[in-house]
């Protein structure tokens, strides 16, 4: 959501649209101002930071798409403890957020859904967080590798409309620009967390705790900020073991148990819950470091280098619900339950842990002319240095066979250059164009060595079981320019040439390998936006764009392995080919910003893990959807003031139908809604400030119907293993002692309601938070 406009500056921004401000900002969303020029009146919206008083621009004013921004003196009066959540009551947008700390949330956002993480770009301070390693809730973007408390802005771009961005733009761009110290400063924030969650054999409480700490300094033309955060929580039970309930009577020899639970699952099919397995209860310890520095060559040229580290185990412990007559815990054979016979595969309640290594290297320089020629070049490399994976062979408390994975080598490494013009004097006339060009360079690669070993919780590698590589490489170049051809009309258009190649894709079974052909592809991506200023409050947009997603390196060569045989996904996947159109008018008015708009994506090639029924026998993979189209209907309200004076308020609602109208492998799912986009999303956020010292939150968020399946099979979806309909309610007090301190206590979760996005997600969560300042 839009940032409130505070009294002090809202004669200055607070009644103008957004195409209104193009003449006052260059293009490029990171550039900043030199402290000496002569700064337009519409940069007091933005935070200080660097050195010298320098200011940068939150996001560019050119951007021909939807932008939603929020800013820290927002979100302060939110619950945060990780950086998405930040995120949490943006428009249409919601985040995969099973528990604090979990290492797979991901942003869905409208026809795009919590699986398809490649659909989504994310920012920090221009480098790339995003894991476009793979496309599902595995490979979600770096979070950790930003402090919530040194976000200055974090700005939506919705759709793949600015040909800035790569065709991973299709679902929303996200920017997150942190701050920089013009003092000394050092900070300090202290957070606990604690929920009560009850389901099946679970009743009981689960704890966390976050630590943070920072220190910068501007010291003449140099600058730095470092900061450490430590992290420890248990979630509650993100996974059950479950049987189709039986109907073949016990036999003899059968081991009679009691203590299982049963329920109709997502389909209505009577089930048996047996316990806590896959993932488990996770408990998860994160330590972050984070170090960025500035320095100011001359009064327009800007370098910087940042430089990332963030560490993390998890330990997911399982446990049966199965005891027999004497007491003893059951964690496989054959059972008698009810008088029927029951297996449980050895491996249904297998405990897992594991540990890895990540550093972000990134390296920056810039220049921040006011007008004119402006360059920048951003480099960054991402490494998992250090990655293993242990999974136990079978259930139980013992330290028995299983299987470790070694991701060590994996990571991504990324160019790019990019120059913008900006007219000397923009407002004195018509004709003016913001030009630019760029070039984009990315390269991921995944290596992945799993091996048997005889202690699975920490023996060494015994036999080779198998194995997965596989590279990807895409180059761009592009051109943007935004031409105010008449008073109160604007075009932005420009054209992104992507070249996208995969090679050295390999899978192993034992002695067999089976390498893979190289794979390359290319495609020319034009964009086009029309904006119409009707009055001085009133903004007018149509914009039409086409991108291209390429494969990742997971989706066509991280395959399986079933017996003796190797099944790879699909190494000759085509690219998602989309043609976007959005049709939005903004309206400042009432003390606030309204936006309404219209939106359809049509993809062809929807990359997605789906089983071909035209097969026997059938195969489950990553495959071409052959279309999906999503259209929908977003409205929003964000204002101060609204009705009493420091009342802030946020409301928002979209509606969105994503249906599949050709899928040639499953033909079973045409015409059927497409895999959880839910069909109405909505958020209310209400913050009071009683005064400069204290202030009271309350939001709500809904989520409406959504399946779990491309056939629409899942009609019970309120239960483990299907995707709930839900409406949450969340409270915040915040009271500020000082100017440098700050108390915070509050609710996730408030009436305790049990949805699920086929796991659990947490029952109410109560919050409490101490900052100090220096």
């Amino acid at each position: 959501m839009k940032p409130p406009l505070r009294p002090r500056v809202r004669a200055s921004l607070g009644l103008v649209p957004l195409s209104l401000l193009a003449p006052f900002a260059a293009l490029t969303p990171v550039a900043s101002f030199a402290a000496d020029a002569t700064l337009p009146t519409v940069t007091v919206s933005a935070s200080s930071g660097g050195t010298g008083g320098a200011v940068t621009p939150a996001v560019d004013p050119n951007l021909p798409a939807t932008v939603e921004t929020v800013t820290p003196e927002t979100f302060e009066n939110w619950n945060v403890v990780n950086t998405e959540d930040v995120l949490k009551y943006m428009p249409n947008l919601a985040v995969r957020k099973r528990f604090v700390g979990d290492l797979n949330s991901i942003i869905a956002v409208r026809g795009t859904s919590n699986t398809q993480s490649a659909r989504g770009l994310v920012y920090a301070d221009g480098l790339l967080l995003s894991n476009l390693l793979g496309n599902s809730y595995s490979f979600p973007p770096r979070w950790s590798m930003v402090f919530p408390d040194q976000i200055q802005q974090v700005d939506v771009i919705y759709g793949p409309y600015s040909a800035l961005y790569a065709g991973n733009s299709l679902g929303a761009t996200v920017l997150i620009t942190t701050r920089m110290p013009r003092h000394f400063e050092a900070n300090a924030d202290v957070k606990a967390f604690t929920q009560h969650f009850s389901l099946y054999g679970v009743n009981q409480n689960f704890n966390g705790s976050e630590m943070s700490a920072s220190i910068g300094d501007a010291i003449g033309k140099f600058s730095y900020l470092l900061g450490v955060n430590h992290l420890e929580n248990t979630s509650q039970p993100l996974q059950f073991a479950t049987l189709a309930q039986s109907g073949t009577p016990a036999k003899p020899g059968d081991i009679p148990v009691h203590g299982a639970y049963f329920y109709n699952n997502q389909t209505n099919a009577p089930t048996a819950v047996l316990g806590v397995n896959g993932e488990g209860i996770e408990h998860t310890v994160q330590d972050q470091f984070k170090l960025r520095m500035q320095y100011d060559f001359t009064p327009t040229v800007q370098g910087g280098v940042t430089l990332g580290y963030w560490h993390q185990t998890y330990d997911s412990q399982t446990s049966t619900f199965l005891y027999d007559a004497s007491g003893n815990p059951v964690y496989s054979g054959k059972v008698s339950m009810g008088g029927y016979e029951y297996t449980i595969p050895a491996a249904a309640l297998a405990p897992s842990r594991g540990w890895s290594e990540n550093w972000r290297y990134g390296v920056t320089l810039r220049t921040h002319q006011a007008s004119g020629w402006n360059a920048e070049a951003i480099a960054s490399y991402y490494d998992v240095s250090n990655s293993v994976a242990r999974t136990a062979g079978s259930g139980g408390p013992g330290d028995g066979p299983g299987t470790m994975t070694l991701g060590d080598g994996t990571g991504w490494k990324t160019l790019d250059l990019r120059t913008t013009w900006t007219p000397e004097r923009p407002e004195a006339g018509l004709g003016a164009h913001w030009l630019s060009f760029g070039y984009h360079y990315d390269n991921y690669f995944v290596d992945n060595q799993t091996w048997r070993t005889l202690a699975w919780r920490d023996g060494g590698a015994g036999s080779f079981a198998n194995a997965f590589a596989g590279k990807t490489e895409t180059q761009a170049i592009y051109a943007q320019d935004a031409w105010r051809f008449l008073p109160r009309w604007k075009l932005v258009y420009g054209v992104r040439y992507e070249a996208w190649r995969a090679y050295d894709g390999y899978q192993a079974l034992g002695a067999s390998s089976v390498p893979y052909a190289n794979a390359s592809d290319h495609h020319l991506s034009p964009k086009a936006s029309l904006s119409f200023d009707l009055t001085d409050d009133l903004t007018l947009r149509a914009s039409i764009a086409r991108a291209y997603r390429f494969p990742t390196v997971s989706e066509l060569f991280q395959g399986q392995v079933n017996g003796s045989s190797i099944v790879n996904n699909n190494p000759n996947l085509r690219p998602e080919d989309d043609v976007s159109k959005e049709l939005s008018a903004e309206w400042a008015h009432w003390n606030g910003l309204w936006r309404f708009t219209l939106f359809q994506d049509d993809v062809k090639n929807t990359i997605f893990n789906q089983t071909d029924t035209t097969v026997i026998p059938s195969v489950t993979n990553f495959q071409n959807i052959g279309k999906v189209r999503s259209r929908g209907v977003e409205t929003s309200y964000q204002g101060q003031d609204v009705m009493l004076r420091g009342l802030d308020l946020a409301a928002n609602v979209a509606y969105t139908q994503s249906k599949i109208l050709a899928n040639a492998q499953n033909p079973a799912s045409v015409g059927k809604y497409f895999y959880r986009i839910p069909l109405w999303r909505a958020n209310l956020v209400a913050t009071y400030r009683f005064d400069a010292r204290s202030a009271l939150t309350l939001a709500a968020r809904y989520s409406g119907r959504q399946y779990n399946t491309l056939t629409n099979t899942d009609t019970n979806p309120n239960v483990f293993g299907g995707t709930s309909t839900y409406t949450v309610a969340d409270i915040k007090y915040t009271f500020r002692p000082t100017k440098k301190s700050e108390i915070g206590v509050g609710i996730d979760n408030l009436f305790d309601a049990r949805y699920f996005v086929y796991h659990p997600y947490p029952g109410r969560t109560y919050y409490v938070e101490a900052k100090l300042g220096l």
